[in-house]
């Protein structure tokens, strides 16, 4: 992928998260160009008003409890993940969590009660509508120990070793330049310090029609890669105890991406974790 390439898809991304943020766009990251008024299938992923609680009923299939939902601003689930990484991350109070593409600061807040008061949350996205979303959401739940920054998550707005834990959702598929991510995750954790992730990976190539769609890579699926390129990506960043396990219930949720493609016969959800070396 040339530069160009990579910046076409970079701003299409931006553009429409950003249009997410600020509510032109209703609907998930997983929904491709449909609309909530256009989709003539109910699902949880591109709700139509004839679904109950399409949000929630979402949610809940990627793994998060009703008790999670309903602790945090409703603003800031969009129903945007394919799992939930602070399942996943074993936080503790008073640990420094990193939050890669941060969205409206849903798994931010959650993160947020685990470390308590004495532990600090930071959320990076490079979407500005969805950082001043965050910032709003964040006021309005009294979150104190929770700071969001606008930045790309290939140069993450954090300094040297001084995160223990860094979660993200459904985002590093995204990225053009996934090496760099890893690279630069590695270097802001502390020795030690651990990647719990959840995001999609492939298991069967990409035909060439969903490969080429620009709008499915904003829809977390033409940017995905393999299990063995993503241990591989890890490894040569520096991680080491790497994991990943792919969710086959996930298959239940992406089928309905996108109408007509059947879409779980080419990606999983997984679970992604990994640590920095003392």
């Amino acid at each position: 992928m040339n530069t160009q390439q990579s910046e076409q898809i970079k701003q299409a991304v931006r553009e429409r998260y950003g249009a997410i943020a600020v509510g032109s766009l209703s609907n998930s990251s997983c929904c491709g160009e449909e609309t909530p008024q256009k989709s003539k299938k109910a699902s949880p992923c591109c709700p139509t008003k004839d679904v109950a609680d399409p949000v929630l009923n979402y949610t809940t299939a990627i793994g998060y409890s009703k008790e999670e939902i309903s602790a945090v601003p409703a603003e800031s689930n969009m129903a945007l993940g394919c799992g939930n990484p602070t399942a996943i991350a074993n936080l503790k109070e008073g640990e420094v969590v990193l939050d890669l593409g941060s969205g409206g600061g849903f798994d931010c807040f959650l993160a947020s009660q685990q470390v308590g008061e004495k532990g600090f949350v930071i959320g990076v996205d490079m979407t500005p509508e969805m950082v001043a979303k965050a910032r709003i959401n964040a006021l309005k739940g009294n979150f104190t120990n929770v700071e969001f920054r606008l930045g790309e998550i290939e140069y993450i707005p954090a300094a040297n070793s001084s995160v223990d834990a860094i979660i993200s959702n459904c985002v590093i598929n995204l990225s053009t330049d996934k090496p760099q991510v890893f690279r630069e995750a590695l270097r802001v954790l502390k020795p030690g310090g651990r990647l719990a992730i959840s995001d999609v990976v492939l298991t069967a190539k990409l035909p060439d029609e969903i490969l080429n769609d620009l709008s499915l890579y904003c829809s977390c699926t033409s940017g995905a890669i393999s299990i063995e390129e993503y241990q591989t990506t890890l490894a040569n960043a520096g991680f080491k105890d790497i994991s990943i396990i792919p969710k086959e219930d996930s298959r239940e949720f992406i089928r309905e991406w996108r109408e007509g493609m059947k879409l779980d016969d080419y990606l999983l959800s997984a679970i992604i974790e990994a640590r920095k070396p003392l």
